[in-house]
């Protein structure tokens, strides 16, 4: 039981700037989670993507870029 705690508690911190960017309903949450996915294990793509995922957007750029 302690290895499947532990195991969950790293996965939610590698995965954190990914879980940011869903709670922020950031409009760049996929691209965060590539970076998260394959950079992450390095610490300055992990940092990259946590300052990505807190970074802050407008949320009107998309329906402005269309008109």
């Amino acid at each position: 039981m302690e290895g499947f705690l532990f195991s969950f508690f790293i996965f939610t911190i590698y995965f954190l700037p990914f879980l940011i960017a869903l709670i922020r309903n950031h409009i760049d949450s996929t691209a965060i989670f590539v970076l998260n996915l394959f950079l992450g294990w390095t610490f300055f793509g992990w940092v990259v993507a946590l300052v990505w995922a807190v970074k802050k957007f407008d949320s009107n750029s998309k329906n402005s870029a269309k008109n």
